[in-house]
């Protein structure tokens, strides 16, 4: 009886869809060939045999490199994407900054402080002006200390029919 062996982990098991190759690689090899080959034929009168190859080989390069190559079960272009964003997009330098719990209290307790000092001053003031004039200045408007008989005008609750439209 045949043994065959199964991997443990499923998940890098790549399916094959012709010739043992993956899709990715079929269609990478696919455009390298369509690049290449027409590059050949048409550097081979200008060039020489083995330089219209070399610079064939240099050509399709590239596309047997995003075919085949994955780091960590990432392809090239993820690599190379991560690699740009890193040297050419994000800063050089990135200071680490924290905020201090303590920072915010000792803050915190100086506008508190400022506040009081903002208050206590207009309160002098206040208690000044009152001086001069003999009377204290509350900043309320003087109450009104008629009777209800008298007529303060709302106080008393209206009697008003059902039917009565406002």
């Amino acid at each position: 009886m045949a043994y065959v062996p199964v991997p443990k982990d499923l998940t890098k098991v790549k399916t094959k869809v012709m010739f043992g190759l993956t899709r990715r690689q079929l269609i990478c090899f696919g455009a390298a060939a369509l690049v290449g080959v027409p590059l050949f034929f048409l550097t081979k009168g200008s060039l020489p045999q083995s330089a219209a190859t070399f610079l064939m080989i240099l050509v399709m390069l590239p596309f047997f490199l995003f075919a085949m190559y994955e780091k960590h079960g990432q392809p090239l272009e993820v690599i190379l994407g991560n690699m740009i964003r890193v040297l050419f997009l994000t800063p050089k330098e990135r200071p680490y900054q924290t905020e201090n719990a303590f920072t915010a209290e000792r803050n915190q307790r100086k506008l508190k402080k400022e506040v009081n000092a903002i208050v206590k001053r207009s309160y002098e003031r206040q208690t000044q002006r009152s001086t001069k004039t003999g009377k204290a200045h509350t900043g309320r408007k003087e109450a009104d200390r008629r009777s209800d008989e008298a007529g303060k005008g709302g106080r008393q609750k209206a009697h008003r029919p059902a039917d009565h439209t406002l």
